[in-house]
């Protein structure tokens, strides 16, 4: 049984090997979807057109799926930078849509995007706004640009249009316009946050990269693991792992392979879930994120209460952090697969470097599996069968 491990380990180093020098070839290929990747990599708008936006101290984004999860997970985890309040509409939710049209919603930017400039949800929330009309100042609308209705609209009312780039697929966008706009709206530093985006190309981090996709490509083939649990100790990230979700649900979830990707919260689901993911079916692999640098919060009991507890005088992070080892020690008492992802600091650059990391280790695990990493199939089928339900 070794020895068949140890082959296909070493099967797969070679494969790797050669899907690394790929992708590298394809990042620096204008028609590829990587590309974004690329330093020279070159946006579809100017910095000074968009800076007609700044003065809008509240921002709406319009969108679903990888068109807008992105923006969110920016939003989220960099939120102590963002000076203005955002709002973002990423589902179909009657009594949101009510109460926000009692604002003035002229005072208010809408960025729309959706790369088939088609899709349903979006269109049905911005006509519900009913937002776009004739000469709009407040109207962003990023697309692609071919024969769609966003598009059509933006020729044909006057209003501020960028191209979405047709060979970036809206899950791989987040470092393209579709990411990039919203974050410059929120003051974001989108240099840095684009700075150390190949960083887990280097000859350094190539090594981990390796290791980590040999050994996820292992456990689907196995069929023994089908649960990814990302279990989060860092609230601020939890936008982030649901970008995360769509990219690894949509890009491997094919060919009866794939994992199910599921956020869990912690320590909170300790109370709810913990007893299932220790005892319960051997059939999960699990993800563990949390901040090293986080809050100096304490505990502090009050004397005249006369209570003489363990946590008194403890930071909250150093109690999370001790639930956290503790659920460590027993994942691998009970030899339960994982990896732990420590995030030293909560900034651009490392945001960046999160996004890429993520992209391109998938990408290699569809490689390795010979699945198709930037269609999603059954999706569009059911797409056309709600239009002809619509119909």
């Amino acid at each position: 049984m070794n020895n068949q491990k140890e082959r296909s380990v070493k099967r797969l180093s070679k494969q790797f090997d050669k899907i690394f020098l790929e992708i590298k070839s394809d990042i620096n290929n204008k028609k590829k979807t990587l590309n974004f990747l690329s330093k020279d990599f070159r946006f579809n708008f100017k910095v000074e057109d968009l800076r007609q936006f700044k003065k809008f101290k509240s921002v709406a984004l319009i969108g679903m799926g990888g068109s807008i999860l992105g923006a969110e997970a920016i939003y989220s985890f960099l939120q102590t930078k963002v000076k203005k309040k955002f709002y973002f509409f990423n589902n179909l939710d009657e009594n949101k849509l009510s109460n926000f049209k009692k604002k003035n919603l002229s005072k208010i930017l809408f960025v729309i995007i959706s790369k088939s400039g088609n899709t349903i949800e979006t269109l049905s929330n911005a006509f519900a706004l009913n937002i776009i009309k004739k000469n709009a100042k407040n109207i962003i609308l990023i697309t692609e640009k071919k024969n769609n209705i966003l598009f059509s609209l933006s020729k044909k009312l006057n209003l501020f249009y960028v191209e979405h780039k047709n060979y970036i697929g809206g899950r791989y966008s987040v470092l393209s316009e579709v990411g990039i706009i919203p974050a410059y709206l929120m003051g974001i530093n989108v240099s840095k946050l684009r700075s150390k985006i190949t960083d887990c190309l280097d000859v350094k981090n190539k090594s981990f990269l390796k290791k980590s996709a040999i050994n996820l490509v292992n456990l689907i083939n196995s069929k023994k693991c089908n649960n990814l649990i990302f279990l989060n100790y860092f609230p601020e990230f939890e936008k982030f792992l649901y970008w995360c979700q769509q990219l690894i649900a949509e890009s491997l979830g094919k060919k009866n392979k794939g994992f199910l990707p599921v956020i869990s919260s912690a320590p909170k689901d300790h109370h709810s879930l913990l007893q299932l993911y220790l005892d319960g079916p051997k059939d999960k692999l699990f993800n563990i994120f949390s901040l090293e640098n986080q809050s100096k919060e304490k505990v502090i009991i009050n004397k005249n209460i006369g209570l003489n507890s363990f946590i008194n005088g403890k930071k909250l992070s150093t109690i999370k952090n001790s639930q956290k080892q503790a659920l460590i020690k027993s994942f691998i008492k009970k030899n339960i697969p994982f990896s732990e992802f420590k995030i030293k600091l909560a900034n651009e650059q490392v945001l960046g470097k999160l996004f890429s990391f993520f992209i391109i280790e998938t990408v290699i695990i569809c490689k390795l599996l010979k699945i198709n990493p930037y269609d999603q199939p059954a999706v569009e089928q059911v797409k056309i069968y709600t239009k002809q339900l619509l119909s």
